[in-house]
């Protein structure tokens, strides 16, 4: 088990250099796959996130799915009632 506060900490610095231009999506890609496990509800964040950026999106629209990759590490560090995480997708 990692410390929560290091995750939201974490997501929050890589959330914003991401949405800056700053942050590179395969740079973004390798920290998600990376992270260990966490207890709810970070922990059902970390494996949507985790399954989300293992998929290969190379037809998707760009800007749709940088909104998508930004919602998933969003929710890494604010995970919310109506998120996938929450909602079991």
């Amino acid at each position: 088990m990692k410390k929560i506060d290091d995750l939201v900490a974490s997501a929050k610095a890589v959330h914003d250099r991401y949405v800056a231009g700053r942050m590179d999506r395969e740079i973004v890609r390798a920290w998600v796959l990376g992270l260990g496990d966490y207890p709810s509800p970070h922990g059902q964040a970390v494996v949507d996130a985790k399954a989300w950026f293992k998929q290969n999106h190379s037809e998707a629209d760009a800007v749709e799915h940088k909104l998508v990759d930004l919602e998933r590490l969003h929710n890494l560090y604010a995970p919310s009632a109506d998120s996938p995480a929450a909602l079991g997708r």
